[in-house]
């Protein structure tokens, strides 16, 4: 990560998931931004620059943190910004239909001596529910700026927070917590000497609340004198005999509800909107189910799998690649690189450029951008929060929740990007459950594609894919969940508002991950390159399938199948073009191509997403996964051609 200029003022984006950081921070900084891991962490952080008042600040957009106490890996990172970057300003962004819920928080960063500037944001959904908030009084309340905005309609309230970050004056609010509380905390308070950033009052009530890595903080601080601040801990926990970080919660909801005394009104009588009713609608399984078969229906499969892996692919690969660029450049490599090898790293079967380049612009690029706008349309609508409420109860089952929903839809899109995702997720439990079924039963677009126009004209064979992979999803996961150790996972999320997708969100949302797949994946493509041309000089891929020809035998398949297995590590979607072409000269049957295209789906993930797999999770886990997976696919391949060979239901 580059190394900031010393000199340049920082304002730093907090708050929970859904209020609507994105959009404020795509409002503050335009379109220059960079999205890179904070160091020491796998979870990313989106830096960017705004110009206020003729001067240069550095905006940061923290994951999301529902308080300064973390839970998640998210967390913990937004607070060590916090802890570590000496913000010029915090401007914490709360839902406008949420505020006794999200002010609790507000306090935290407000007693930890933060220059805190609150917007109040979705504020036009608040208003059409009847909700009127009176911003000038929670000011004087709060003692800190606070504005009112909807930055998702017309950025209302933008220029009020640029004023109040350019004209921001350091204020001072003190809020009281009961007298007990008081005497424990102005006494450990008192014990604190180090240098620190957070005042010590925030230090102390996170002590008696058992923060480890504030104690940790603390301890590195405050050297020889952490022992009398630890016993003093210890012994005020003792004395209590009470959960006090729930005690503290309390307060704090205590003070929350005072300060808002007169802030909200109510208007009575107001009827759900449409909107309303349809975000109902989205949640309830009755209903939430056939709209998500909907939304599956159109904007992957027409969208991302007609348009993006059908019209864009064959125009870029079967017209601009292989009637132009490919024999262009072919040509050059033949007359001025006289050595074999050579030209075939470059331009041969598996070159480079004929290979590489040609799969990462004219295949992969079109299904994953299509993706990345169907992806954006449908972030932006609010409809990704409502769907984990909607498979949060299976989920559960499976040692996933609700959250996990994300990276799952986006495995259809790309399983590799996907894999990358899975980092949101809150425990190593998940990541490693999440990060096992994606490779498993989670089939790529390029690879559904093929493989849905593969079994359309076989009546009967689509219904049995799609139960083997459901199948295979749900009882691999209820396995994983009792076999993973760790925490079962808690869920909790914030609904933003349902509306209409915003063209600019989209387009920066879209350009952002379009950036981050040339920045990671890219390379992965030419590295797959490299491997099939060394394995083509030195016999091993030849050999490689060889040695599959029994396997294939015992699902009952051609050994011709062989080739289809071995290139679809590489290239998922290339594997079940292989399938299409026996298919086509007529070595496959209904029960055969139906095993090989389970088979094929469930096989070993592609070579991109088994780097990113190992990046992610480490090489011991990957490899885990890598050789688990194989089993499985050849296991369910074996008895699935058991069943259909003795029911007949392909015949």
């Amino acid at each position: 990560m580059q190394k900031e200029p010393q000199a340049e003022k920082k304002i730093i984006l907090v708050g929970n998931p859904n209020v609507g950081k994105s959009v404020v921070f795509n409002s503050l900084t335009g379109s220059y931004t960079t999205v890179s891991n904070y160091p020491g962490t796998s979870v990313e952080v989106s830096r960017g620059h705004c110009q206020i008042d003729s001067e240069n600040f550095l905006v940061l957009d923290t994951p999301g943190m529902y308080s300064l106490l973390p839970i998640t890996e998210e967390e913990r990172v937004a607070r060590r910004i916090l802890l570590e970057e000496s913000p010029h300003v915090v401007l914490h962004v709360i839902d406008a239909r949420n505020l006794e819920r999200m002010l609790p928080m507000t306090l935290q960063l407000i007693e930890a001596g933060l220059p805190v500037v609150v917007l109040v944001n979705i504020m036009d959904e608040a208003e059409r529910i009847g909700m009127q908030i009176d911003i000038p009084l929670l000011q004087e309340k709060l003692q800190v700026p606070v504005v009112g905005g909807a930055m998702g309609r017309g950025k209302r309230g933008l220029a009020e927070v640029r004023e109040a970050i350019g004209q921001y004056r350091v204020g001072k609010a003190t809020f009281t917590y009961a007298s007990d509380l008081e005497k424990d905390i102005q006494k450990i308070s008192a014990l604190l000497l180090g240098d620190y950033i957070l005042a010590r009052r925030s230090l102390t009530l996170m002590l008696l609340q058992r923060d480890d890595e504030i104690a940790q903080r603390v301890r590195d601080r405050e050297g020889d004198r952490y022992a009398g601040v630890e016993s003093a801990v210890n012994d005020t926990i003792f004395a209590r005999r009470v959960d006090l970080h729930l005690r503290i919660s309390l307060e704090r909801k205590r003070i929350c509800k005072g300060l808002l005394d007169g802030v909200v009104t109510q208007r009575s009588g107001q009827q759900p909107a449409l909107v309303d009713r349809f975000s109902a609608w989205t949640m309830n399984p009755w209903t939430g189910v056939p709209l998500l078969l909907l939304v599956l229906y159109f904007g992957l499969y027409q969208f991302v799998g007609g348009f993006g892996a059908g019209t864009i692919v064959d125009f870029l690969e079967g017209t601009v690649f292989e009637e132009f660029l490919n024999p262009w450049v072919i040509g050059l490599c033949e007359k001025y690189i006289p050595w074999y090898w050579l030209n075939e790293l470059l331009v041969g079967e598996y070159g480079l450029f004929t290979l590489g380049v040609r799969y990462a612009f004219a295949i992969i690029l079109p299904i994953v951008g299509t993706f990345f706008i169907a992806f954006a349309v449908i972030e932006d609508s609010g409809y990704f929060p409502r769907l984990a409420m909607l498979v949060d109860r299976v989920f559960k089952k499976i040692g996933l929740n609700g959250r996990a929903v994300i990276p799952m839809v986006l495995g259809f899109g790309c399983d590799t990007m996907a894999t990358v995702v899975t980092r949101t997720l809150e425990s190593s439990r998940e990541r490693i459950i999440a990060t096992l079924l994606l490779a498993l039963a989670i089939p790529c677009s390029a690879q559904m594609g093929v493989i849905l126009g593969l079994l359309s004209g076989v009546p009967g064979a689509l219904v049995v894919w799609l139960a083997c992979m459901i199948g295979v999803f749900l009882l691999v996961g209820l396995l994983a969940a009792q076999v993973v150790p760790g925490e079962r996972p808690m869920f909790y999320m914030e609904i933003p508002p349902m509306r209409m997708p915003q063209l600019q969100n989209v387009l920066v949302k879209t350009l952002t991950r379009m950036q981050w797949y040339f920045m990671e994946i890219f390379p992965l493509f030419m590295i797959a390159s490299v491997l099939l041309w060394a394995g083509k000089l030195t016999g091993a891929l030849q050999w490689l399938v060889e040695a599959f020809n029994p396997v294939m035998r015992l699902l009952g398949l051609p050994h011709e199948a062989s080739a289809a297995f071995i290139f679809g590590f590489f290239r998922r979607d290339f594997g079940a073009a292989g399938l299409y072409d026996l298919q086509t000269e007529g070595l496959l049957d209904p029960v055969q191509l139906t095993v090989a295209a389970v088979t094929l789906t469930l096989f070993v993930p592609c070579v991109a997403q088994f780097l990113v797999m190992q990046k992610e999770r480490g090489w011991r886990t990957s490899l885990v996964i890598f050789f688990l997976v194989t089993g499985l696919a050849f296991s369910v391949g074996w008895a699935l051609n058991r069943f259909l060979l003795m029911t007949g239901i392909l015949a």
